[in-house]
């Protein structure tokens, strides 16, 4: 025995590891010392991180104190036991887990000492080692019988091995330990039982473990839960309701009533939420989810007006002022948002780069380049920083300076550390963008052509130089690049409209156009540019109703200036020339430069 020990001794140092498995001085002098003075010195709680999944939604995260004097066994200090209690610990900082943890166990069954049973449940956890841990944990749970912690982590271990019943004799007593903290230990019974496979019985268990608390509107929370959990939604209804009528004013049970509701109906999960505020308009947390509900339901103005007063509350709340800023820019409001998006810089946001973006595009829209550029400039990295180096460009371009608009997008490769082939692509293609805006479409098409010849694959590259293609007539390069980028990529949708446009457009092939088209649409049913192709098709088949039906829903999904033009044109030949025209207005106010637009218009108004 000695010379096991001293082998072990011999093994070479390793990694440090786990502070569990690590020798500690202090602990190890406080299991000898506890032999002769009862002394409660104990061990640090287990790495979260090599914990089973059960005991670590088990494993309380205060460490508790260790059991009375009266507990303890009256044990000698024998060379065997001080031996014993060296080799495991030791084991342990060698980081031989199985020595150690074996050592433990038999200490423990020998000892009956609950610090040594402690000791083994941890290490037997730590190594994933069940049956160990149950047997470690057993122990621990018989020998200090008051201890909430290894009541806890016994059903934890138990729950994972499916054995329910065992379980639920060690929660009832550890919610009997807890009469101060019942309030949180209650609903608790949901985090120990998530794991647990079978809901249904998951569900029985906390109904039965609760019958003692059915007057606490946490028993009926936590009933609640569990009735969730297991797909049982008008008993979870049903027990949410019990909460909330012991506890009326209590946020949790109606945010989670809340939430049951918008399973099924928004509006009802709505209805709760603005009652309940109509009661207590200080619940701060209930106004938060029901200003998010609005959102997810697109009322973004009502939205707005809950994140308003909450921000009225909280004046400086970087949540809740983003929250107002990305609404009021959905809506268009652009004054607040810009407002409170500066506002976020001066509390130092921790990314403000999309705020600068944000800002970029606001003085964009009102009328100042300028400004825009230069918050655009100011845009340092993160997503946001290809696509303001693209609006810089553009906007350079619509004030004339186009080859600096072109020098900008090359420049930002060199600013950007470590591009990937990906976002070269994407400053490639916003070049041809710019050379295709001002009409120089050869110049383009030889730019992008040139890069497809380096990398014949690239999905971006087959798509935009097949529509520059067919802007050239070169009809054959269309087609070509398309069907090989459905053969890489038979999942893009919109590599099949582009084929089935051009066919349509030009009434060739009307057939394999349809085709094309409704595979588009198959993968893409609501996409507005595949409606206002298959309308096309229809109007290019004489059937004007249908192209009307189609093009008039895409329109209303996305104003798109070409899908106006097809839908005034489509209604001046069915007659209706004063809602052509009034279609055509609409889309010149917000796009007056657009080439397909004017080309429909100057065609049918000579």
């Amino acid at each position: 025995m000695v010379a096991t020990f001293y082998s072990s001794l011999r093994q070479p140092a390793r990694k440090p590891m786990n502070p569990l498995l690590t020798c500690s001085t202090h602990l190890l002098l406080g299991l000898l010392l506890g032999f002769s003075t009862s002394a409660t010195v104990w061990a640090q709680a287990p790495d979260s991180q090599r914990m089973s999944p059960h005991a670590l939604a088990a494993y309380p995260h205060d460490v508790e104190q260790t059991p009375s004097t009266a507990n303890l066994p009256k044990l000698a200090l024998t060379p065997q036991l001080l031996y014993q209690l060296l080799l495991a610990e030791i084991a342990g900082a060698r980081s031989n887990v199985p020595l150690a943890t074996r050592t433990y166990i038999e200490l423990a069954r020998t000892t009956r000492d609950p610090r040594i049973a402690k000791r083994a449940t941890q290490l037997s956890v730590y190594a994933r080692q069940p049956d160990q841990a149950l047997e470690a944990a057993r122990l621990w749970a018989e020998t200090d019988s008051e201890s909430s912690q290894a009541h806890q982590i016994l059903a934890g271990l138990l729950l994972g091995a499916q054995r329910p019943d065992e379980a639920a004799i060690h929660l009832a007593k550890l919610l009997s330990l807890e009469p101060a903290n019942l309030a949180e230990a209650l609903p608790g019974l949901n985090r120990l039982l998530a794991r647990y496979a079978d809901k249904t019985q998951a569900l029985q268990l906390t109904e039965q473990l609760t019958a003692p608390y059915e007057g606490m509107a946490e028993a009926q929370l936590a009933r609640a839960q569990a009735a969730a959990n297991a797909n049982q939604e008008e008993r979870a209804l049903a027990a949410i309701e019990r909460a909330l009528a012991l506890r009326p004013e209590w946020d949790q049970a109606v945010l989670f009533k809340a939430q049951l509701q918008q399973r099924s109906s928004t509006k009802q999960a709505l209805a709760t939420l603005s009652r309940f505020l109509g009661d207590y308009p200080k619940a701060r947390e209930v106004r938060i989810a029901y200003a998010r509900t609005l959102v997810g339901d697109k009322s973004y103005e009502a939205a707005r007006r809950e994140f308003a007063t909450l921000l009225d509350e909280n004046p400086n709340d970087p949540e809740i002022l983003y929250a107002v800023a990305l609404l009021s820019l959905q809506l268009n409001d652009l004054v607040p948002a810009e407002k409170h998006l500066k506002r976020l810089l001066e509390l130092g946001a921790s990314d403000p780069n999309p705020l600068r973006h944000y800002l970029g595009q606001i003085a964009e829209s009102t009328k100042r380049p300028q400004e825009a550029m230069d918050w655009y400039s100011a845009v340092t990295a993160g997503e946001q920083f290809l696509l303001s180096r693209m609006r810089i460009a553009a906007l350079l371009a619509q004030q004339g300076r186009f080859d600096e608009a072109r020098q900008s997008l090359q420049q930002a490769l060199s600013t950007k550390s470590n591009p990937s082939s990906n976002e070269r692509v994407a400053l490639l293609i916003a070049e041809a963008q710019l050379l295709r805006d001002a009409g120089r479409f050869a110049e383009a098409f030889d730019l992008l052509d040139a890069s497809l010849a380096k990398q014949p694959e690239q999905p971006d590259l087959l798509y935009e130089t097949a529509l520059l293609a067919d802007k050239l007539g070169k009809y054959e390069v269309l087609e070509s690049n398309l069907r090989k980028l459905i053969q890489i990529k038979p999942d893009y949708a919109h590599a099949y409209n582009a084929l089935g446009y051009s066919l349509a457009d030009r009434s060739e092939r009307l057939d394999e156009a349809q085709r094309l088209i409704e595979k588009a649409l198959e993968l893409a049913p609501e996409d507005p540019f595949i409606l206002d192709s298959q309308g096309w098709l229809l109007y290019r088949r004489g059937d004007r109703n249908g192209a009307y039906a189609l093009l008039n829903k895409a329109l209303a999904l996305r104003p798109d200036p070409e899908i106006a033009a097809h839908l005034g044109e489509v209604l001046w030949v069915m007659g209706r020339r004063e809602e052509a025209q009034k279609t055509w207005s609409e889309a010149v106010k917000t796009n007056p430069t657009n080439e397909a637009l004017s080309a429909t218009i100057k065609k049918f108004k000579q």
